[in-house]
């Protein structure tokens, strides 16, 4: 079953299901966190942000977020330590690394601890919505 109308915009009705599913966003730079919230609660997600890999990892203990999109370079605790930690605890959550151009090594490591997918930065801001959306698809 599609979300999606031919132009991207999700449907009413899929808004109300949407609501129901909680995104975990983690960055430090602030300008990224918040459009990154004004993208997904547009869309109907309920919406929580993180600025470090320790403060991801107590949010997703404590919110039990459906998806996590976590940045790899983060002051105090990398992405990549933070979302293998999230992975030993809940297995099961889908988690998009947000990494600069051109590390391979990294995304590598990220893929093999567990990550589900990786998109590199600069990226496109409705690619990063599409393959949330598609991850969700595959959950639900």
């Amino acid at each position: 079953m599609k979300c999606r109308t031919k132009y991207g915009k999700l449907r009413k009705a899929k808004r109300r299901w949407l609501e129901l599913w909680k995104i975990l966003i983690v960055d430090d730079q602030k300008g990224v966190r918040r459009l990154l919230e004004e993208l997904f609660k547009r869309d109907g997600w309920d919406v929580h942000v993180a600025s470090d890999g320790k403060e991801a990892i107590s949010k997703c203990d404590e919110l039990s977020p459906h998806v996590v999109l976590m940045d790899m370079k983060m002051p105090n605790m990398n992405g990549l330590d933070a979302s293998q930690e999230i992975l030993r605890r809940h297995s099961h959550l889908p988690i998009l690394m947000m990494t600069a151009y051109g590390e391979m090594d990294v995304i590598k490591k990220a893929l093999d601890a567990g990550v589900k997918k990786c998109i590199t930065k600069p990226f496109d801001i409705m690619d990063l919505r599409n393959m949330v959306n598609e991850m969700m698809e595959k959950v639900s």
